[in-house]
């Protein structure tokens, strides 16, 4: 009698495996619902629950609003604002006793363009035409042609101008090269970066202490005058920087002395001093047939006594060549005779084998 109870199912009862059809998508109908206002409010609004969300939670922002707009506050920042003004003015006014920072904002007015086109003169200045700077007339002058001021264009108008942006770059990347060449070598020690940097600033600072020591024998009073030359003295080193490139990969590591290194240098050095001797032409050597006689930012004069021409003449010639030649070399030739480094090296093998 009991085991009619465990007998098989008919034959017409449906099959188990056909649940309930599931052509009407239930996706909407498993979303959760939101959470109620109450909670969010207790539990999202505060991470340390209800209580701390209503009893401390709210005061936060208007305490820290209101700090703001305390009057001991507002004093103390007042007091501090006035006492920076007065320390930027202060900084300002003993920097333009030496430089004029107008002055230098001209020769960082540069663009891609020029600094790309400025990198290509000064590596091939041998079929450059015009040397000459370009001058436009101030906005400013009068109406009468006898009275305008003419102003030189800045670097980003006129590819002859000087500009600052190339020399500081070019020093900075020199730096850095001639510290990665040496340990490329397996010459590097950490002296090499302070050793680099203090012979850069050393021959920087002596060309300076030159150039203002020519102004004075030359009778260049004007401050423009003496920027352009220091703006010039610094397009060595991107000749600098192509022979330490070129000797390198030419020699295989080898520094930049041998027969590559040297014409690479001489190369670099020549087109420097054209350069150098057709742009400082124009500012030791004005002509009156193309300079105007209100032009500001020059400091030259149109006339020149031939005794005066004659002794700028001699200054361009012994700067473009001789004074060039030197610092260019000392300036590549500091790290490439990687012997020093490896003779103290050789030394101690030799106690060690020993």
């Amino acid at each position: 009698m009991q085991h009619s109870s465990y007998a098989p199912p008919p034959a017409h009862s449906p099959p188990l495996h056909h649940p309930v059809p599931q052509h009407v998508s239930t996706v909407p109908m498993m979303r959760s619902p939101p959470p109620p206002q109450s909670q969010s409010n207790s539990n999202y609004g505060s991470p340390y629950g209800a209580q701390a969300g209503g009893a401390g939670g709210g005061s936060f922002a208007p305490a820290f609003g209101g700090f703001m707009n305390d009057p001991t506050a507002q004093m103390g920042y007042q007091v501090g604002k006035t006492a920076f003004n007065a320390g930027q003015e202060l900084v300002e006014q003993n920097i333009n006793r030496y430089v004029s920072i107008p002055a230098l904002k001209h020769y960082f007015n540069v663009s891609t363009t020029y600094v790309l086109r400025k990198l290509l003169l000064v590596l091939f200045p041998w079929r450059h035409k015009p040397w000459s700077r370009e001058q436009r007339p101030s906005s400013s002058s009068s109406q009468d042609a006898s009275t305008y001021n003419y102003y030189f264009l800045p670097p980003r108008d006129d590819i002859n101008s000087p500009d600052m942006y190339i020399p500081v770059m070019a020093f900075v990347t020199y730096i850095l090269l001639s510290t990665l060449l040496a340990g490329l070598r397996g010459a590097f020690h950490p002296e090499v970066m302070g050793l680099t940097a203090t012979t850069a600033f050393v021959v920087v600072l002596l060309e300076i202490l030159g150039l203002k020591f020519g102004t004075y024998i030359l009778s260049i009073s004007n401050d423009s005058q003496l920027l352009d030359l220091v703006a010039y003295s610094g397009y060595k080193f991107v000749g600098v920087i192509v022979t330490l490139v070129v000797s390198e990969i030419l020699n295989r590591g080898a520094g930049t002395g041998g027969w590559a290194g040297w014409t690479i240098f001489t190369y670099t050095f020549s087109a420097n001093a054209f350069f150098l001797l057709r742009s400082l032409k124009y500012v030791l050597l004005p002509d009156s047939s193309t300079s105007h006689p209100n032009a500001m930012g020059s400091g030259v004069h149109n006339t020149i006594a031939r005794s005066q021409r004659n002794r700028r003449t001699q200054f361009l010639f012994i700067y473009s060549y001789i004074v060039q030649f030197v610092f260019m070399w000392i300036l590549s030739r500091q790290d490439a005779n990687p012997a020093q480094i490896k003779a103290p090296a050789a030394g101690v093998g030799k106690v060690v084998g020993a």
